[in-house]
C-alpha cells in the first residue's frame, strides 16, 4: 500500500474489528479505506442496498463484478469475485471469464452481462441503443439493465480506489481461492506476503 495505516480513531478501530471477525484479519483494501471510514460505510451500503434489491442472480453479480475488476485488470477483486463466482458455477468457469475467454460457458443472460460489463470499461461512449436491445434480447428488463450498469460502475470506483494505492491481495483470500482462479489472474498487484 501506497498510504500509511491510517491515524486510529473509532471509526477506524470498528472499521478493522468488523474485518477481523467476518475474515480472521485486517483486509489490505480496508487498510486504504481507513482513511475515510464514512465513505466506504455509505458506499458500502448503497452497493448492500442495490445487490439485495435487484432481480439479477447472485451469479449474474458475481458475472459483472469478475468481469469488471478482470478487464480492468484488477487482480486483487479478481481473485475475490472469480472465487464467488467458481462456488456458483465452476472453478472452470470462474478462470474461463477471469482469462477473458470468448464465450466462457455461462447462460445466455449471463453472457450478455459480460459483454456488457466489458463494453462498458472499453469505452462507456461507444455503447449503443443496439447495445441495450441486446441484453432485453436476452431477457434482461430495463430495471436489471440498470442494476447491471451500476453494479459494474461502482465495482470500477471500488477496484479503481484500491489499485491506485497499492492495495494487493490478501494471503488469506488467495490461500482459499481455487487454484485454477488464482492461475488465471496474471495481472494486477503482486499477491500480499502478510496480512494481520
Amino acid at each position: 500500500m501506497f498510504l500509511s495505516d491510517p491515524p486510529e480513531n473509532d471509526a477506524v478501530h470498528a472499521l478493522y474489528e468488523a474485518s477481523r471477525l467476518e475474515d480472521g484479519y485486517v483486509t489490505n483494501f480496508l487498510r486504504v479505506w481507513g482513511w475515510r471510514p464514512d465513505v466506504f460505510c455509505a458506499f458500502r451500503e448503497m452497493r448492500t442496498s442495490l445487490a439485495s434489491r435487484t432481480t439479477l442472480s447472485e451469479r449474474e453479480i458475481a458475472v459483472l463484478n469478475a468481469t469488471t475488476a478482470s478487464r480492468l485488470g484488477d487482480g486483487y477483486c479478481s481473485i475475490a469475485w472469480g472465487s464467488r463466482l467458481a462456488k456458483l458455477t465452476t472453478p472452470a468457469v470462474a478462470a474461463s471469464l477471469l482469462r477473458a475467454e470468448e464465450q466462457p460457458p455461462l447462460s445466455g443472460r449471463e453472457t450478455a452481462l459480460m459483454h456488457w460489463a466489458a463494453a462498458m470499461l472499453a469505452d462507456p461512449n461507444a455503447t449503443t441503443r443496439k447495445s441495450v436491445e441486446s441484453l432485453k434480447s436476452a431477457g434482461l428488463d430495463e430495471q436489471e439493465i440498470f442494476d447491471a450498469t451500476l453494479l459494474v460502475a461502482f465495482r470500477l470506483a471500488f477496484s479503481t480506489v484500491n489499485d491506485a494505492l497499492g492495495a494487493t491481495p490478501d494471503r488469506g483470500l488467495v490461500e482459499a481461492a481455487p487454484a485454477e482462479v488464482t492461475a488465471s489472474v496474471t495481472y494486477g498487484r503482486s499477491l500480499a506476503t502478510s496480512s494481520e
